[in-house]
């Protein structure tokens, strides 16, 4: 097993310089380092595991995890999460590729910018794995590990759906509709997934779009930042909804943005059917008391359980066994013509009406529900 020391910069440094094993976690915006050092074996696995900024509950999460995870089965982790930016990650993977790791593990930023770092790691017949955002422009990736992305998307559509046939009587329905980071992988998939479930309702007049900006380029919300979500809102309602007026619901594609969106909103407005993702605290909150109508639930720990295992087989010369979970080979291209092997985990629709029931596994959320319907 592992023990946990904090270590400052320099003596990180020196620690790799030495050839210690550490399972490493760096909070690049000026956090500490924390590492965990093995007792014994010259033939550890080792795991490079890049990640995103934080933005978002998940990610947090995410980081205390893989820890943890690390810890269990005794890998060398070197865990760090580039929140400078692109150039950052860049760096980072090409210090785990020159350290020799066995498996990356790559939570990009933007996963079309990593060409080269996977290049070099392909050379050094490092195996890549995809975690959470696809890696795209290249065919170095051997697997790719999410949540079923463009399933997210079809719940959250429906949940739209269900949400304003219950809270806002018969239709027709005015809505607005919200995309995710456009360097991000994922944001696509969810918005055709919503939009699969939206778009016949539109075309039959069941739903309509108030500001006519139903593209996913005019949807789209740059670094999923919430003050650009609220901002946009801010300019539909002064544009299209004068007065009181609100729209009757908003496809909102994570949590973080669906609060921007209910702030900008406010309480002098009817408040819309909002959906989101991430099941983040504060949104489990508003949730189970109504304001918020859904969020999805995709368990972090699972994901991180399951990322952990397929690096150590991978590691390991082992032929992928994730048991119950899909493998799909074709829904996923990292370019044209070259699909990618997918491990895809099912998340799951969240209202106030299941919530309870989707997290009495989950002790905080568990809480957090029983603690809003008091």
């Amino acid at each position: 097993m592992f023990s946990i020391r904090k270590a400052a910069a320099m003596g990180a440094i020196a620690a790799v310089a030495l050839g210690a094993t550490a399972c490493g976690a760096r909070d690049t915006s000026g956090g500490t380092d924390s590492s965990s050092t093995a007792a014994g074996s010259d033939k550890q696995v080792s795991i490079g595991i890049a990640m995103p900024q934080k933005t978002s509950q998940n990610w947090v999460e995410a980081e205390k995890l893989f820890i943890q995870k690390c810890e269990e089965i005794n890998a060398n982790c070197d865990i760090q999460f580039a929140n400078g930016g692109v150039s950052e990650q860049q760096n980072q993977i090409g210090a785990m590729i020159t350290k020799g790791v066995d498996v990356l593990l790559i939570g990009a930023i933007d996963g079309s910018q990593l060409g080269s770092q996977l290049d070099q790691a392909r050379a050094a017949g490092i195996k890549i794995v995809a975690y959470d955002r696809l890696l795209t422009n290249t065919k170095n990736i051997d697997y790719y590990i999410a949540y079923d992305n463009f399933h997210v998307g079809e719940l959250q559509g429906q949940a739209l759906l269900d949400g304003l046939g219950k809270e806002k009587g018969s239709g027709p329905y005015k809505i607005e509709v919200f995309g995710g980071s456009p360097d991000d992988s994922n944001s696509l998939k969810f918005f055709n997934g919503a939009m699969s479930v939206l778009q016949p309702k539109i075309d039959d007049g069941t739903l309509v779009v108030g500001s006519g900006q139903s593209e996913y380029s005019q949807a789209a919300t740059q670094g999923w930042d919430p003050k650009n979500a609220q901002t946009r809102m801010d300019s539909l309602l002064a544009s299209t909804y004068p007065g009181t007026e609100a729209p009757d619901g908003v496809l909102s594609p994570n949590d973080t943005l669906a609060r921007a969106i209910l702030t900008s909103i406010g309480d002098k407005r009817e408040r819309p059917v909002v959906t989101g993702q991430d099941s983040e605290d504060e949104s489990v909150t508003l949730v189970a008391k109504g304001e918020q109508y859904s969020t999805i639930f995709k368990d972090t720990r699972y994901l991180v359980e399951q990322s952990v295992k397929l690096a150590e087989q991978l590691a390991k010369g082992e032929e992928p066994n994730l048991g119950d979970v899909k493998l799909d080979d074709k829904q996923y291209e990292s370019m044209e013509g070259n699909p990618v092997k997918s491990y895809l985990l099912s998340p799951v629709i969240v209202t106030k009406d299941n919530a309870a029931e989707v997290y009495k596994d989950d002790e905080l959320r568990a809480k957090l529900v029983a603690d809003a319907t008091k």
